[in-house]
């Protein structure tokens, strides 16, 4: 008999996976004692974990699962091999599907004569206090992407109108809005991607109380900061406009004490992903239900319109992000980005994609 830990290290399954597949009938422990409920798992379920999470990450629906499964147990080969060709030809149409589309929105992009106007040709000088650059650097840089098929999220965009600079990083997974007050230019707006580890060292530099000079030229970007300067080329690359990304519906509203919810999250209750993130490997979700004011880390979401699952990593780096001791969680349907916003101002915040909660 293997305990859960082991199957867990066996399988490749989380402990959290196993204890979420138990509860939905799909991989049942062979005996769970009655005292500790702790789980035990006979030898021949080794092989049904493994196949259960391969399956998993080949996108097969638990029902299926459920019958291949039962197929291999009762050595129905037949009815194994109908459902995964049946998923196999599920996929392949769904892959077709995709390129139909993929090359609809090609020939669009094609056809536009003026793809995107570039803001990159005026000259810019910024005077910014060093403190209130630092925090805004500070908000948004965990969001940052790091996809080389994407190079153009591979940084910070630092967007200029008029006397306000506001900076805006995604990886397509969440994305971070800031602001920081600038004076000293009162042209045409300018945009610039700047690379995430000329950011980095533009951060490094904000340590004073004081003021910094921030120059945007062309393609190039420096940073001033008393007798030290940062500086280098932008991504010669377009950034996406953040503005259209972080329109969402009003949602539920709750006031939440930062420490007391980070605590939550990091001991409450976790679920297993069922696709991959942006660095590859499953990833542990956190439930939240937002409801009455309040924020609750719940053991599942299934069927309940108040509870979003998001990524438990990211929800953490926003609360850091977010640098205050009280913040506002704001979640509208499950389907719908989670904000976490500051109390202080309506211009920086960060927003979590969703991720579907399988039945």
């Amino acid at each position: 008999m293997r305990s859960i830990g082991e199957m867990a290290r066996d399988s490749g399954l989380s402990v959290s996976a196993l204890r979420f597949y138990d509860g939905a009938g799909v991989l049942v422990p062979a005996r769970v004692d009655p005292v500790t409920g702790y789980r035990w798992y006979g030898p021949e379920q080794l092989d049904e974990s493994r196949v259960l999470a391969r399956l998993r990450r080949a996108g097969m629906p638990l029902a299926d699962i459920r019958l291949v499964l039962a197929g291999l147990s009762g050595a129905d080969t037949d009815l194994v091999r109908g459902l995964l060709q049946a998923h196999l030809r599920r996929l392949e149409q769904g892959l077709n599907d995709a390129r139909g589309e993929f090359s609809t929105v090609r020939a669009l992009l094609e056809r536009r004569e003026n793809p995107m106007t570039s803001l990159r040709t005026a000259t810019v000088r910024l005077t910014l206090r060093a403190p209130e650059l630092a925090e805004a650097l500070d908000s948004v840089r965990f969001a940052a992407g790091a996809d080389p098929e994407l190079p153009m999220l591979g940084g910070v965009l630092f967007d200029v109108d008029g006397g306000t600079l506001r900076l805006a990083a995604t990886d397509r997974y969440r994305m971070a809005v800031a602001r920081a007050g600038a004076a000293g230019y009162d042209g045409p707006r300018v945009q610039a991607v700047v690379p995430s580890r000329l950011t980095d060292a533009m951060r490094a530099l904000l340590s004073e109380d004081a003021s910094v000079l921030l120059t945007l030229d062309g393609g190039r970007v420096a940073l001033r900061a008393g007798d030290h300067e940062a500086g280098g080329q932008c991504l010669d690359q377009e950034f996406p406009d953040y503005r259209r990304l972080v329109r969402l519906p009003a949602g539920r509203r709750a006031l939440v004490d930062v420490a007391a919810l980070r605590h939550a999250v990091e001991t409450g209750p976790v679920r297993e992903s069922e696709m991959h993130g942006p660095d590859g490997p499953l990833f542990d979700l956190s439930v939240l239900q937002v409801a009455d004011g309040a924020v609750t880390v719940c053991e599942d979401g299934h069927g309940a319109p108040d509870r979003v699952a998001v990524n438990r990593a990211f929800l953490l780096q926003a609360l850091a992000a977010g640098a205050r001791d009280e913040l506002i969680v704001e979640a509208g349907a499950p389907t719908a980005p989670l904000a976490v916003r500051r109390t202080d101002t309506e211009e920086t915040f960060s927003i979590l994609m969703p991720v579907r909660l399988d039945d």
